[in-house]
């Protein structure tokens, strides 16, 4: 593909087709929404809320969920809020198509009870840094200063990809890295990985239809917490230092997830 980047590697898409399976684009046309689903109910935006909550420590069980969602079960509030806040903006990017003015709506619609509401759908202006449950920094993202900038640029390279045709790897590929170069510019106070998960998503729906949405990514992710996490934490400690050189392994867990 030939395109100068302003934010965005490529140096790793010849790797990564010459890694993927050619039954990936076979694989992909055989997603089907679940026959749970109704007009107003969607089993897999289900999964997908749950499951990128859980990655983030919500304390909630699919079949709570479901029940809640599809059956009206009642739950206490504090259990399904944040999930449903997150099915909201799933919702939302089903039919909307995908630039910064709608990122920035999703972004208000799930983080409604996460953040006050001063912060939701704008960058952050503070210093962001990663830590585990022990309390030890595994990532500093981007310098305040520099998000907008490097934001603007994400968008327009996601601009370009949007309007370009290409094959299932490819746009798997793709996808993968707008999930990749969000989440390590971090550019919320919070809501990032959910953010993050929701665009890799709403890209390739973009790319290769509403088969998109069916795909367990999400859930795959959780199963896979420990390798999620290290594949990211691969690239380096600091923003500015990223190797970009060593994404390949959590760029194919996106492809690993059908």
């Amino acid at each position: 593909m030939n395109f100068n980047f302003q934010i965005f590697p490529n140096e790793l898409l010849s790797k990564y087709l010459d890694l993927v399976g050619d039954g990936l684009g076979e694989a992909f046309n055989k997603l089907e929404e679940a026959e749970i689903s109704t007009v107003t109910f969607s089993f897999y935006t289900s999964v997908a809320s749950v499951y990128s909550s859980k990655i983030e420590g919500e304390p909630i069980e699919l079949d709570s969920y479901i029940k809640h969602k599809r059956f009206a079960v009642p739950y206490q509030p504090d259990y399904t809020k944040k999930i449903d806040d997150l099915y909201n903006a799933y919702s939302f990017a089903k039919s909307n198509p995908l630039n910064q003015e709608n990122v920035f709506a999703a972004h208000r619609l799930l983080a409604k009870h996460l953040l006050n509401e001063s912060q939701l759908g704008k960058y952050r202006t503070q210093h962001m840094y990663v830590t585990n449950s022990d309390g030890k920094i595994e990532y500093v993202a981007a310098s305040p200063h520099l998000v907008q900038g490097e934001m603007d640029k994400f968008f327009a390279d996601i601009d370009f990809l949007l309007a370009k045709s290409m094959q299932v790897p490819e746009a798997f590929f793709y996808a993968a890295m707008v999930h990749l170069v969000f989440v390590k510019i971090h550019p919320f106070t919070d809501g990032n990985g959910r953010t993050g998960r929701l665009l890799e998503k709403w890209f390739l729906a973009e790319k290769l239809g509403e088969k998109a949405w069916f795909l367990q990514s999400e859930k795959y992710y959780y199963s896979q917490h420990q390798t999620y996490y290290a594949n990211l934490q691969a690239l380096g400690l600091e923003y500015e230092g990223l190797d970009y050189g060593k994404a390949l392994p959590f760029l194919r867990m996106l492809e690993k997830a059908l």
